[in-house]
């Protein structure tokens, strides 16, 4: 979910989820629960977009490949994307600092400023580990301090990471506490294209803890919304919102939204 989807969705809560608050979760949720769920989701979403993107830039390896010399490979690959980025090398860890030097610092989108430390490891099966701790990591929108734990499985061809960040929304001070638990697989027209993503996230906000299940999400760089899947999205009082997504042609998305009782279908182009 990103800032197009929830600004969408927003339009449309006006015209779908009305009604008065009453008591239970498996009442109508109120306009401004589903606007707040909405804001939270986006945000977090920003927040695991970002360590998302970070992972990617830290790998020359993709999906359902190995690791050879793999720290020295990553220092290359992330000096030849990154040319901003300040990079220590010692045994199998690399610690970056972004922006510490002139030039592009970019990737995907994302301008990134902050420090990522990278360790990196092979199991017994030969599937590679990454290790990675973020401190202040940023793309000018969020801030996130953190760290994952990545494994590449070679048998799978899919990538398995576990999360624990604390974010900050720069626009409005607005903070969470997150964990994540996600298995990626590229598409099949192959990683370059994107990703399917799979698992839950779950984080405590201003207004309490959310949990959201990802099932069967297909997410292409080029699009601003997934493009299939569903994303289940429970709020503190236990009521659930539901965004799911399918393509309608190369150029547009139909994204449905529902709350308890009510729904709501709208076009991202």
């Amino acid at each position: 979910m990103n800032n197009t989807t929830l600004a969408a969705a927003s339009l449309a809560l006006g015209l779908v989820l009305t009604g008065c608050p009453r008591d239970g979760a498996d009442a109508p949720m109120t306009r401004g629960e589903a606007r707040e769920a909405l804001e939270e989701s986006a945000t977090d979403s920003q927040a695991q977009q970002l360590t998302t993107n970070s992972i990617e830039i830290s790998t020359n390896f993709t999906i359902g490949k190995g690791l050879a010399d793999a720290a020295g490979e990553l220092r290359t690959f992330i000096e030849t994307q990154l040319p901003c980025a300040d990079i220590e090398h010692e045994g199998s860890t690399l610690t970056v600092v972004y922006g510490a030097k002139p030039g592009n610092c970019t990737y995907r989108g994302h301008t990134f400023t902050g420090e990522h430390q990278i360790t990196v490891a092979k199991d017994d099966d030969g599937d590679g580990q990454v290790d990675h701790k973020w401190t202040e990591l940023s793309n000018g929108k969020v801030k996130v301090t953190g760290s994952a734990h990545v494994t590449w499985s070679l048998a799978n061809k899919n990538r398995h990471a576990t999360s624990e960040l604390t974010w900050t929304r720069l626009s409005d001070g607005r903070t969470g506490v997150s964990t994540a638990d996600m298995t990626q697989t590229a598409l099949p027209e192959g990683v370059a294209t994107g990703i399917q993503i799979d698992g839950s996230r779950t984080w405590t906000g201003e207004k309490g803890k959310y949990d959201l299940a990802v099932q069967g999400v297909q997410v292409r760089w080029q699009d601003p919304v997934p493009q299939s899947g569903t994303y289940r999205l429970a709020n503190p009082k236990g009521r659930s919102l539901e965004l799911s997504f399918s393509r309608v042609d190369e150029d547009t998305i139909l994204v449905t939204l529902k709350g308890p009782k009510r729904s709501f279908s709208f076009k991202v182009n």
